[in-house]
């Protein structure tokens, strides 16, 4: 399995102009081409991650405890979703967007889902929705995908069921709560689903579930065997404060920088440096 990044390879899913499907992800993986799928929550983040050949951009529910200062991401609306799906499908040309279905918009049934992705490809602008969980949302993921729905699942930690799991706790430790992970993998790709994160389990039931489906697996948590990464955007560039999860890796200090940055306006502005000469009309 290749460990190049996609944006380097001339053929891969980084070397391409034309915006990448749902099939470019599947052929990746029976390529051994890894990728990574960035969060994005604004039209200049997706432009600026398009640009740099992130070929996946999710809108996450996670903007509710990035964005919006929720303390989880059960209290984020469908209204909240769109608006910001539809600023980062203003920003991307290339990168497939996917948006998030939040809790309470899917969880009653086909229906119910199908209303709700519906809105989030029409009024969002994505090109596909994700939702949690298996087990009664392998028959909602047929229902959208036969309804033309490109539909990403989502296994394991899924936030939206915080408080059944009774925190953000690693799931799948034990044999039964481990196959029941893979078997729900399975039956979401029979389902149709394009690809499934996996979030916050042991690494060797990342694998497992990997070597399970034909679709993609994304991990978050998950080891280093599953076909591609997620990181928070803001988790990756060093801007969230507070203790991280074990398996963020922060790859800037941006929140250094910008702390400097307002330090020195602030002190130019009070000292009467700034405006200097040179930013005057």
């Amino acid at each position: 399995m290749s460990v190049h990044a996609a944006v380097d390879g001339p053929n891969g899913l980084g070397g391409s102009s034309r915006p990448v499907t749902i099939h470019d992800l599947r052929a990746a993986k029976q390529r051994g081409e890894r990728f990574a799928m960035i969060t994005a929550y604004d039209a200049n983040a997706a432009a600026l991650l398009d640009e740099l050949g992130v070929p996946v951009l999710l809108v996450g529910d996670s903007l509710g405890m990035v964005v919006l200062g929720y303390d989880t991401t059960v209290p984020v609306t469908l209204d909240e979703m769109i608006h910001h799906t539809r600023a980062v499908a203003r920003g991307a040309r290339r990168a497939l967007v996917v948006g998030d279905l939040p809790f309470g918009t899917y969880q009653d049934g086909p229906s119910q889902a199908l209303a709700s992705a519906t809105r989030m490809l029409k009024e969002g602008g994505a090109g596909a929705v994700k939702l949690e969980g298996g087990g009664p949302m392998v028959e909602v993921t047929a229902h959208l995908v036969r309804a033309g729905i490109p539909v990403m699942g989502h296994l394991g930690l899924t936030p939206q069921s915080v408080h059944q799991f009774g925190g953000f706790k690693v799931q799948g430790r034990d044999d039964a709560a481990a196959d029941r992970i893979v078997a729900d993998a399975q039956a979401l790709a029979e389902a149709g689903a394009f690809t499934i994160v996996i979030e916050g389990v042991p690494a060797e039931l990342g694998r497992r579930a990997t070597e399970a489906v034909a679709v993609p697996t994304i991990g978050i948590g998950a080891g280093g065997h599953t076909d591609a990464q997620v990181l928070v955007w803001h988790d990756l560039l060093g801007l969230t404060s507070g203790r991280l999860p074990r398996f963020v890796k922060a790859y800037a200090d941006l929140r250094s920088e910008i702390s400097g940055a307002v330090k020195a306006f602030v002190s130019e502005v009070a000292d009467g440096e700034y405006p200097g000469p040179e930013h005057v009309y």
